[in-house]
């Protein structure tokens, strides 16, 4: 399913694994340049999705190190020949692990490590488009958004759901934490921020403000 986003970007959200992941193939109209967001796995939808899109793709960005989302990282590198750049490096420990975590879930993984770990204001370019880098732990310790200002979107991973947020009794996850990365770096982008999510439907930041009942409480005044 394809989504533009504004005149010149455009994503195509490839719903892959049985989890459902949304890997998201991003790029630029102008440049024809793009990048494969969290390829967790099933890369012949993947391999599809590039090739109607007529994107060259110059690199795999990845969130966080589950396995839904970085399953298939190493060998779609492998085909591409294209470097691995994120998450934060907190989350080594997952992305060392994909194989253990591909047999606990049925399915073959490799372990991947990124050409370039993101951190907190980091910069990623796809063709003429530049995403912002925020380190936004809870769900994972090395859990990263790329935020773009000036299109007014943001890739968020399983940070945060049209009406959930990630969750957190998965190694590495704290619940206080989340909710504090959502308040002090997500909620101040502004509501008009629309936002891809790594399962489920896109939603807005003010969206979410209003009805998230996950974003309720003293915890977030």
């Amino acid at each position: 399913m394809k989504e533009r986003l504004v005149s010149d970007v455009r994503a195509a959200i490839i719903p892959v694994t049985p989890f459902q992941q949304n890997c998201t193939l991003l790029w630029c109209e102008k440049t024809k340049k793009g990048a494969v967001i969290d390829p967790g796995g099933d890369l012949e939808r993947i391999r599809d999705a590039i090739a109607q899109s007529g994107a060259s793709v110059e690199k795999i960005i990845l969130t966080h190190g589950h396995i839904d989302h970085a399953g298939g990282a190493a060998e779609l590198r492998d085909e591409l020949g294209v470097p691995v750049e994120g998450p934060h490096e907190a989350d080594d420990f997952l992305l060392q692990r994909l194989a253990e975590q591909g047999k606990a879930y049925g399915f073959e993984a490799r372990a991947v490590t990124p050409d370039r770990w993101l951190h907190e204001g980091d910069t990623v370019s796809v063709g003429d488009l530049t995403l912002d880098v925020l380190h936004c732990p809870g769900h994972s310790p090395g859990s990263v958004v790329l935020v773009s200002p000036a299109q007014r979107f943001a890739l968020v991973g399983d940070v945060l759901f049209q009406g959930s947020v990630g969750r957190t009794d998965l190694p590495g996850g704290d619940g206080k934490v989340l909710i504090r990365s959502i308040r002090d770096k997500l909620l101040p982008l502004g509501d008009d921020i629309a936002f891809i999510c790594g399962h489920g439907p896109m939603s807005t930041i003010g969206q979410e403000r209003q009805t998230n009942p996950f974003l309720r409480g003293e915890e977030l005044v």
